[in-house]
């Protein structure tokens, strides 16, 4: 990846879709539908497991995407080894192992932020505000919203609120499951506008439109769904009753406030300034972690063995020598003993390793769907039947761009998967490249964050599962399965909402001689 030119970046995304339109194909008997057996036998599963056995288990998933494509295997015409191969080409997409590493580097920053009170400056700051209940799930909504914007990935602003802002805002009275969907609104609303989001910059490429003036135009659709959504959560937020927690939420104040711990506002803002100055996510978020490190250790907020430490036999070559420093602790040798290396950096990174697995597993059964047909024969049927008009061709585009992101998990894979298609669409009728830009850049972006099996929803989910080892009050019990959240994410269903009417009606509609003279002029 070209880390200091978002169009490089995003020519090499779009060039790996060329690459694999044009690949070799594989084929199936019962036809090109017959590719799509891995992908949906694993949304069945999942949809089995999440929703009717309350089962929130990512290794049950690996699993079940791990059957569906072996179940494909056997549908495949001659040789097998066409389709193992493409199982390995899908597995290394270029979006899928971009969207890894940002899990990995968010989940130490969020996890160092944690081991240094950030969490008890914000309970501070919130009792000396006198935040309620009520309104966090709103307020949490704006904060988010703000940070996805200012760093542009809404996956690393699930994790770092959901490390952060989830547990001070049950102590504060919020619903759990409507402050899990206030986050995922949030993390939407910043993947949708933020210029330097992965999803803005392909959205607007694949169009053959400028950043710019991608982001200008479809800011009237985004703050529109976003008010809608902030009213939701006041008034959801006034009747869904709080967290049941077995302590005294007073008690919990009191004992985790840190004012101090609002320094870590200066390694967000770290962040913040240096991805919106144009620097890479990853190089953004080392800063973060840097500063954050520095201002434990200096501060007191955390030791240096609270974010590493190496645990081992005090037999082992080098105990005598290493065992005094701050990060080495020894121990005698037993059979219940074992050496590790633990601390917030370790758990922030190793947390994300089991939804890596799968993450690349689904993107794998969507290149053999890509391969074996399916994916084309969806968008030829369409584009046939269904796109017969204006009106018709948007929906089309609305409804196409959601069942590409049924199928592929990462919401960036699923717009370079689907870009060629819209433009095609848009262009038969004169669709502007803004306009086609922005339908598909808010299905991709909020339904990434609503399908209980998408990337986002996982993500926070995966993070969330930390949360009973480093909160006492926090239990198993207040771990949100997936399934439960997918009403509440407000931003998300009144974008996608906002778009079917917008088809519907012509609201905003722009042709291309209307983007050849009025848009990019004032552009």
């Amino acid at each position: 990846m070209n880390e200091d030119d978002p169009a490089a970046e995003t020519e090499e995304l779009t060039g790996n879709l060329q690459d694999s339109s044009e690949g070799p194909t594989i084929d199936f008997y019962g036809g090109r539908g017959m590719s799509a057996v891995p992908i949906l036998f694993f949304i069945v599963w999942a949809i089995f497991q999440t929703a009717f056995l309350r089962i929130s288990s990512e290794r049950g998933l690996v699993l079940g995407i791990l059957i569906g494509l072996i179940a494909g295997m056997f549908f495949v015409k001659g040789s097998w080894r066409g389709y193992a191969s493409t199982i390995f080409e899908g597995m290394t997409q270029p979006v899928a192992v971009t969207a890894i590493v940002a899990w990995v580097w968010a989940g130490m920053f969020a996890e160092t932020l944690q081991a240094g009170q950030f969490v008890g400056g914000l309970l501070w700051f919130a009792e000396a505000a006198g935040v309620t209940g009520t309104l966090v799930p709103a307020i949490t909504f704006v904060l988010a919203a703000l940070l996805a914007t200012g760093i542009g990935t809404g996956y690393g602003t699930t994790i770092a609120f959901v490390s952060l802002f989830f547990p001070a805002g049950l102590v504060l009275g919020a619903n759990p499951v409507l402050l899990f969907g206030a986050i995922l609104s949030g993390a939407i609303f910043g993947d949708n506008l933020a210029p330097v989001s992965d999803t803005t910059i392909v959205s607007a490429v694949t169009q053959d439109s400028d950043i710019g003036g991608v982001v200008a135009s479809r800011f009237k659709y985004a703050i529109v769904a976003a008010v809608v959504a902030i009213l939701g959560y006041i008034a959801a937020g006034s009747v869904m009753p709080g967290a049941d927690i077995v302590a005294d939420a007073g008690d919990i104040l009191s004992d985790e406030s840190n004012p101090v711990g609002l320094i870590h506002l200066l390694s967000m803002g770290v962040v913040i300034i240096t991805a919106v100055s144009g620097r890479h996510i990853v190089e953004a978020i080392s800063w973060g972690i840097v500063v954050a490190v520095g201002a434990n250790l200096v501060l007191g907020l955390a030791p240096a063995g609270e974010m590493l430490t190496f645990e081992a036999p005090n037999n082992a070559p080098g105990a005598d020598l290493l065992g005094g420093l701050p990060i080495v602790e020894t121990f005698e040798p037993a059979p219940d003993t074992s050496a590790a290396v633990t601390g917030s950096l370790v758990e922030g990174a190793a947390g994300f390793f089991t939804l890596s697995i799968l993450v690349l597993f689904i993107i794998a059964a969507a290149q053999i769907m890509i391969r074996g047909g399916a994916f084309q024969a969806v968008l030829d049927w369409s584009l046939k039947w269904l796109a017969t008009s204006v009106r018709r061709a948007e929906l089309v585009m609305v409804g196409s761009a959601a069942l590409i992101n049924a199928t592929i998990t990462i919401n960036t894979a699923a717009e370079v998967a689907i870009g060629p298609y819209i433009s095609k669409v848009g262009e038969r009728f004169n669709i502007n490249g803004y306009r086609r830009a922005n339908i598909l850049d808010a299905q991709t972006s909020a339904l990434g964050y609503i399908f209980p099996w998408s990337g986002g929803v996982l993500v926070g989910y995966t993070t969330m599962q930390e949360l009973p080892a480093d909160f006492e009050f926090f239990t198993d019990a207040m771990v949100i399965n997936p399934i439960d959240v997918v009403p509440y994410v407000f931003h998300g269903w009144v974008l996608v909402a906002v778009f079917v009417l917008a088809a519907i009606t012509g609201f905003g509609r722009e042709y291309t001689i209307d983007r050849e003279s009025t848009e990019v002029s004032r552009v």
